[in-house]
């Protein structure tokens, strides 16, 4: 069975709720893990020379563009070799962590993980993203259509045009809950979405497990 990538993106370490969350799916895997902390040593963001550097030769490239390939290559070639994903991707200002997007953005490459010519390298891969998010944005919520982090998430790891993995998500809501008197009303639905989110990590966990020893 191959690895486990599990990237991190929550500024809030410990006390993040995304976090917690992954500890279930954590605890319920039995095999080797890679783990990433962008929070904690983020990427660079996309930049002019790494750019350049996907469209130049080698030979021809300068300092800044060399250091920027090699940096790219090691998070791809990270990135191809695990055989699932967790990602956890808290909601931040309606949309994902900067840090997240920068990690994205380093390893979506056409040529190496998404091409125009059939199914990524990952195709089907499995993978789990756990967002957190201090409100609720599904169907009869008040923000309801306000939540950009799923739905692009989706659409960069999971459409079969780009990296085409089996994305699964899990959504503890209303974490302001505890903290906010204005969501006091609110704290049963708060409590009830983290009981489920922790069950069905850890239930993903060994789905994700035993799919992967099988297919070995």
């Amino acid at each position: 069975m191959s690895y486990l990538l599990h990237i991190d993106s929550s500024s809030l370490g410990e006390a993040s709720v995304s976090r917690q969350v992954a500890q279930s799916f954590l605890e319920g895997w039995d095999g080797k893990v890679v783990h990433r902390d962008l929070a904690a040593a983020p990427v660079p963001h996309i930049s002019a020379a790494g750019i350049t550097a996907r469209v130049t030769d080698p030979s021809q490239h300068t300092d800044e563009q060399s250091a920027a390939a090699a940096m790219q290559d090691t998070l791809i070639e990270e990135f191809l070799g695990a055989g699932a994903y967790l990602f956890t991707v808290p909601m931040y200002n309606l949309t994902m962590p900067s840090v997240f997007k920068a990690w994205l953005d380093q390893i979506i490459v056409f040529g190496h993980t998404v091409n125009h010519e059939g199914p990524s390298q990952v195709a089907g891969r499995p993978a789990v993203v756990i967002s957190a998010r201090g409100g609720s944005y599904g169907p009869g919520a008040p923000r309801h259509g306000l939540d950009y982090v799923i739905p692009i998430i989706e659409a960069l790891l999971g459409h079969e045009d780009m990296l085409g993995l089996d994305v699964t998500t899990v959504i503890p809501e209303l974490t302001m809950a505890p903290h906010a008197p204005a969501l006091a009303a609110l704290l049963p639905m708060h409590e009830a979405s983290m009981a489920d989110a922790h069950d069905r990590a850890r239930e993903l966990a060994a789905k994700i497990a035993d799919g992967m020893t099988t297919a070995a």
